[in-house]
């Protein structure tokens, strides 16, 4: 949009956003965050919309992981290591199943802002406005405490700079070497409930000796030992957002300097709304959650609002339906994007339609209702004969109870053991790895299905 600055937000409606009291205070940490450097480079972002593009058209898959919303409570260098490590071993054996390179997107260094169902909570009889995030206010149930802060942000931008910072130490420092990875993922695959997945860890590591004797290693190959990782949240405070966002000299186009991607969640992708605004005129790949209630006319009026130029890896398609119901919703906003010839990539989200309460009280996610949304997704899109881009996981590296099922079966009574989680519950470690494993299986049916019927005709 050649007109747009990044202010035009505040004339539009917006929603799921505080309401600061001190207007002067909020004013200083807008102005002292628009001195800080971006977090992110805009050629950087462009290459994750290059990566993005190829993953629309199935020469790449999406791996989008990471926390449900990061806390500043439980900021730490091993926290961090350990969603990265996580992610790196999904990453491999999702690249072992798709065939082509897997694009890793966290859930990190910016996700710190959620969204709620209602703007106050209610406990013993007591009403305070709804907790939204550690960049807004505070989990305790106190008035103090969920009064909007505007000084939050900079210490979210403080904890996003070093978490970005030990990212890309952790993407070229030798931790991301593949021998070292793949050693991680046969630990766990040799585990007496996992072994149903040893042979293609095997067959990986097969992979790897080969290459290994052909001379391709660590030694001679930098891709080898280093990754590409790039970082995601969803662009809810706005505030902070615009602040952040810089005028790329370049290009001469404007850069949220936030995150590389950025997102529009489920309950702010009015057209006319604040959010999508914002989007609209940064140049940022960008990400659109769709649950069940978005309809075709909206689809479109965003598809044309966020992506006039029909840019291949601009936007991102998140579908959120909840497993059961991918089959009613996905078809026809694939017929829509199908009838305004759009290039979208397709993701799936199989965490936030699934969410229930336990008989334990706690809330959760099913395991099996997780895979059985991404098994449907792929389903859908093999029987439209379009491509299933990637998958956008809630999940940590740290072993949580929080979800139940997997392999290493967490049960309803086990929720309250280390159930960690301020907002909705997260995959942990062996969770997401067997589901990287479930999904690579997906990912190598489809493969062989589609290379029959290309030999077929």
């Amino acid at each position: 949009m050649s007109n747009w600055t990044k202010s035009d937000w505040r004339a539009k409606p917006r929603i799921q956003m505080p309401d600061y009291t001190d207007a002067a205070a909020l004013n200083a940490v807008e102005a002292q965050l628009s001195e800080y450097p971006p977090l992110v480079f805009a050629g950087e972002a462009r290459t994750l919309k290059k990566h993005l593009a190829d993953a629309s058209r199935g020469d790449a898959f999406l791996l989008q992981g990471g926390d449900c919303a990061e806390a500043f409570d439980q900021f730490s260098a091993d926290g961090i290591r350990d969603t990265f490590k996580v992610m790196l071993q999904m990453a491999m054996v999702l690249t072992y199943g798709a065939k082509v390179p897997v694009v890793k997107l966290g859930r990190m260094a910016g996700q710190f802002a959620k969204p709620r169902s209602a703007p106050t909570e209610t406990i013993d009889g007591i009403e305070l406005p709804s907790f939204r995030g550690d960049i807004i206010n505070e989990l305790a149930f106190t008035p103090e405490a969920r009064i909007p802060d505007p000084k939050k942000m900079l210490q979210a931008y403080t904890q996003a700079a070093a978490t970005l910072n030990l990212l890309r130490a952790f993407s070229t420092g030798g931790f991301a070497d593949m021998n070292r990875v793949h050693s991680w993922t046969l630990g766990f695959a040799e585990g007496s409930e996992a072994q149903k997945y040893v042979e293609i860890a095997n067959r990986i590591q097969d992979s790897i000796d080969f290459m290994a004797a052909a001379g391709i290693n660590h030694d001679t190959t930098h891709e080898f030992t280093t990754v590409e990782f790039y970082t995601s949240h969803e662009s809810l405070l706005l505030e902070y957002e615009e602040a952040l966002t810089r005028l790329d000299t370049t290009s001469g186009k404007w850069l949220a300097g936030s995150g590389h991607m950025i997102w529009i969640g489920d309950r702010t992708r009015q057209p006319d709304g604040a959010h999508v605004n914002f989007a609209s005129g940064v140049q940022n790949p960008i990400g659109l959650k769709c649950g069940p209630s978005m309809t075709s006319d909206d689809l479109k009026a965003l598809m044309a609002t966020l992506n006039p130029e029909n840019e291949a890896g601009r936007l991102t398609l998140i579908a959120r339906f909840g497993a059961g119901s991918v089959g009613e919703h996905l078809p026809r906003l694939i017929n829509t994007v199908r009838e305004e010839g759009a290039n979208v990539t397709w993701v799936c989200d199989p965490m936030h339609g699934n969410t229930i309460k336990s008989t334990s009280g706690y809330k959760t996610r099913p395991f099996e209702s997780v895979l059985r949304e991404v098994r449907e997704f792929f389903g859908v899109h093999n029987a439209e004969g379009t491509v299933p881009g990637g998958v956008h996981f809630e999940m940590t590296g740290q072993d949580v109870t929080e979800c139940t099922g997997g392999v290493r079966a967490v049960t309803d009574e086990n929720l309250s053991d280390r159930y960690h989680t301020a907002c909705d519950p997260r995959l942990n470690a062996s969770q997401s790895l067997e589901l990287a494993f479930l999904v690579a299986e997906e990912l190598s049916e489809l493969r062989t299905q589609r290379a029959g019927l290309r030999a077929a005709s």
